[in-house]
């Protein structure tokens, strides 16, 4: 998994999608360290108050409502736990893949 391509493909796709707002984006980029603490390595578990500290999001309804949504639009699987002390799971997806080469443009005089 390539960092520099994976966060590329990630802002195409997040471009793409309307639903998405800025809280959305920082959850997903305080998963996407998480997996980076794990050496990207699937799945890994998460505390939900430690993921709240990093992404700045203050609501838990607000952070289960993000976090559902991008699980529901396929940025990731998630598996919520239950039990208070056992960590959810995140399974991230490898979007790095998902580039298209980009078109060189020639200037014409």
């Amino acid at each position: 998994m390539t960092y520099n391509k994976h966060l590329t493909a990630l802002y195409g796709k997040v471009a793409q999608e309307n639903s998405l707002n800025p809280t959305h984006l920082s959850l997903y980029m305080a998963l996407f360290q998480f997996w980076n603490f794990n050496r990207f390595k699937n799945p890994f578990n998460i505390s939900r108050d430690e993921v709240m500290r990093i992404s700045k999001i203050r609501s838990k309804a607000t952070y289960h409502k993000c976090i559902k949504d991008l699980h529901s639009l396929g940025y990731f699987d998630y598996q919520p736990s239950y039990n208070p002390f056992a960590g959810s799971k995140v399974n991230m997806f490898d979007f790095s893949g998902e580039l298209k080469p980009s078109r060189k443009y020639t200037r014409k005089d």
